[in-house]
């Protein structure tokens, strides 16, 4: 079996494991069953004549087969796609960029930057999708989107080992503060205490985000009381009394009613990076275009009101 005969339900199916990063999501993703997502795989294996996916404990890894049929099966389906709107006399796609951004960028950069784009360059379409900064650098490997808002901590190691690299460019870098009722005891003053974080109950994020909402490196096991992946629905769980979190400054603009961001005095300095994130390779001008966007809305955020 040569690889021409790939089919293209196939190509769709593996672009989907390979961003999703297992066979249940990219099951759930498609409407398949887990077999039928398998069989797919195997067609696939079998035409290209080698692995193409590393089966692990915690999902799938590309091998260096499947990262070659994953960036051309991402060409093909784009054209098959691009010809299907053609022939239905649809709008033609070229001024359209993917962006991905992980959850607290859409709280106030994302915004930013695609209303300063609509008044600049209305003619550019964006379209968004939000996930965590793995499922992002998944969906970048796999085709899915141009550009991704990319969150990184201490020690800023690249966001995955796979070549060719991802380029990286840093948007802003800033301290992590803790989100508490305006109401509570901690909220009197203009600062935190570390020591004072012990033996509160937290609210943190959930899915590949577990330890998100938690001060990193507390001495003791933290009290999770509440999970939620969104950061408004934390927001307002610590404005209701329910727990303590953690947020980036680039939030306060978004704080709900009832919350205050503190900054943490004690132990080591918090820093967060945003980072842009894009295959590398020229970049065309439309997403050129959304990225000095993000740059300037990253600036206008940092810039005291």
């Amino acid at each position: 079996m040569a690889f021409s005969d790939a089919s293209l339900t196939a190509l769709r199916v593996f672009r989907e494991v390979a961003e999703r990063g297992t066979l249940t999501a990219a099951a759930t993703a498609l409407g398949y069953t887990q077999s039928a997502v398998s069989r797919q795989i195997a067609s696939l294996e079998r035409a290209a004549g080698a692995p193409l996916l590393e089966r692990r404990h915690d999902g799938v890894r590309l091998t260096p087969a499947g990262r070659i049929v994953v960036r051309r099966a991402a060409t093909v389906i784009d054209q098959i796609d691009s010809t299907a709107r053609e022939l239905a006399g649809l709008p033609d796609e070229h001024g359209t960029v993917r962006l991905g951004w992980f959850a607290s960028a859409g709280a106030v950069l994302v915004p930013r930057a695609l209303a300063a784009l609509r008044r600049t360059h209305p003619s550019i379409t964006v379209i968004t999708r939000e996930g965590s900064t793995p499922a992002q650098v998944r969906a970048l490997r796999a085709g899915t989107i141009d550009l991704a808002v990319l969150a990184s901590a201490p020690p800023f190691r690249p966001p995955d080992t796979e070549t060719p690299a991802l380029e990286l460019r840093t948007l802003a870098e800033r301290g992590l503060q803790v989100a508490v009722p305006a109401g509570h005891p901690l909220a009197r003053g203009e600062y935190v205490d570390v020591a004072d974080l012990n033996g509160r109950s937290w609210i943190a994020g959930a899915g590949e985000d577990q330890v998100m909402g938690v001060w990193p490196g507390l001495d003791e096991r933290p009290e999770i009381a509440h999970t939620a992946r969104d950061w408004l629905a934390k927001l307002h769980l610590v404005a209701a009394g329910c727990g303590i979190t953690t947020v980036p400054v680039s939030l306060a603009p978004a704080l709900p009613p009832g919350v205050r961001a503190l900054p943490v005095r004690g132990g080591p300095q918090e820093q967060r990076r945003l980072l842009l994130a894009r295959l590398p390779g020229p970049l065309p001008e439309p997403a050129a275009r959304l990225a000095a966007a993000l740059r300037a809305a990253a600036i206008e955020t940092d810039t005291p009101q």
